[in-house]
């Protein structure tokens, strides 16, 4: 215990918090440092290709064998989460099917800057993790996704109505978009580049990835501060949803990471994936999936109340998860 309490100081005073409540202040005190759209695209596209490319790199050192469960135990998990995200949701009554489909598919999806920061932190406090870790974040990125859109057209499909999913152009968007595909394909070219090519690209994709996720979430804090005031909108029973949701998602992550014998960084980053609320990915494949629900609901809760949870609370509590259970 008194690890982790030194663990959850330092995740107070760790740059990426310091950064990101900068921004949040700032928004709230209607300062700008927002980042250009072209930047932020840039470092959105830079923080993927670089995660899969370290993440690749790591897969030419590990068996098969050794990735199997934790790969089979991530897809189990991104399956399952969704499903108890949208029955959850039943408990808030003025939500309607579609919009419970819409949240489930958020929060059943996996957020790529949480994810970077626990790396981050668990490093700063020599905590290691697996380095196929990247490749469990790639796995969980879809399940979630066809999960909540599918349960989200389940009551339609009951009573007869017509659903207007149109699942060719929202499998495209989920595995085609930017997300997927830039994880994908950076996993593949760090699994199959030379050491020597590696070597080549690493100081600019690895030794600064940690600077880029700064600036990142700076963006992200301001975001979070300028849009705080429609936190109210949500009412109480989303706001309960989205501090006290990741938890159960986080201890189910860690139960899993454990059961398969990932060690404690291991467990820690796949508790923080199934913890994680995705707010890149999602809304662009639901909003092509499900255009009658209220996608805001979800990033309102995502990136206003789930994402700085999980930054200054959530990391340390799961790795207490993990430490306790191993």
């Amino acid at each position: 215990m008194p690890q982790s309490i030194e663990i959850a100081v330092t995740n107070l005073t760790s740059v990426p918090v310091l950064v990101f409540i900068l921004g949040f202040l700032a928004a709230r005190t209607i300062a700008d440092v927002s980042i250009p759209d072209a930047i932020y695209q840039f470092l959105s596209i830079y923080l993927l290709f670089g995660i899969g490319l370290k993440g690749g790199h790591a897969l030419k050192h590990v068996s098969l064998s050794e990735v199997l469960r934790p790969s089979l135990m991530t897809l189990a998990l991104g399956v399952l989460i969704p499903f108890i995200a949208f029955y959850l949701l039943k408990l808030i009554k003025n939500l309607q099917d579609v919009d419970r489909g819409s949240i489930a598919a958020h929060y059943g999806s996996t957020s790529l800057v949480t994810f970077s920061a626990a790396l981050l932190i668990l490093e700063s406090n020599k905590i290691a993790v697996e380095g196929f870790a990247p490749t469990l974040l790639t796995i969980m990125e879809i399940p979630g996704l066809v999960v909540g859109i599918f349960l989200a057209t389940r009551s339609s499909i009951k009573t007869g109505a017509k659903s207007d999913v149109h699942w060719r152009e929202t499998f495209q968007e989920i595995i085609l978009g930017k997300t997927v595909l830039l994880l994908v394909g950076g996993l593949i070219i760090g699994a199959i580049t030379s050491d020597a090519g590696y070597e080549k690209v690493s100081p600019f994709f690895v030794n600064l990835l940690n600077g880029f996720l700064s600036i990142f979430l700076l963006q992200i804090g301001f975001m979070a501060g300028k849009n705080f005031h429609q936190i109210r909108s949500v009412g109480f029973g989303m706001i309960a949803y989205a501090l006290l949701f990741p938890v159960l998602a986080g201890f189910l992550g860690a139960v899993g990471g454990n059961v398969v014998g990932l060690s404690i960084g291991g467990t820690t980053a796949l508790a923080v994936l199934c913890a994680s609320a995705s707010y890149i990915a999602a809304p662009a494949a639901v909003a092509i999936a499900l255009p009658q629900a209220k996608n805001s609901l979800a990033i309102t809760c995502a990136i206003g109340l789930t994402f700085p949870f999980n930054l200054i609370i959530g990391i340390p509590l799961y790795e207490n998860f993990a430490r306790l259970l191993s």
